[in-house]
């Protein structure tokens, strides 16, 4: 069993269920500067009502991709960088699986 099979776990789904919608990744790249931001900055530009956003932080929420964070009466969300170094540790995994395996299709085409 790989690396990256033995880590797919609930956590693992939900990471990558959170990051597969667009608008989510999207709030994600917002976030990524390391700035917490509120939902009316992060819903600025976006084709989508501040309660949508909100729906969609909820989800990054439970996935442990952000943290909301009450400052007054805004709420403030921020990345959770462990999380998104968890998504690309798991994703190295699989490509070095991929890697591996077309080493040995090239090591069998040459023989």
């Amino acid at each position: 069993m790989s690396a990256a099979e033995s880590s797919t776990s609930p956590s693992t789904s939900a990471l990558f269920a959170a990051l597969g919608d667009p608008v989510r990744l999207q709030l994600v790249t917002r976030l990524a500067g390391g700035a917490s931001l509120s939902i009316t900055q992060m819903a600025n530009g976006l084709p989508i009502s501040r309660q949508a956003v909100t729906k969609h932080l909820r989800v990054l929420q439970s996935s442990g991709l952000v943290v909301g964070q009450s400052s007054g009466r805004e709420q403030r969300f921020a990345i959770v960088p462990a999380r998104i170094g968890e998504a690309r540790d798991y994703l190295d995994d699989i490509a070095a699986q991929w890697d591996a395996a077309l080493g040995r299709l090239r090591d069998f085409v040459e023989r």
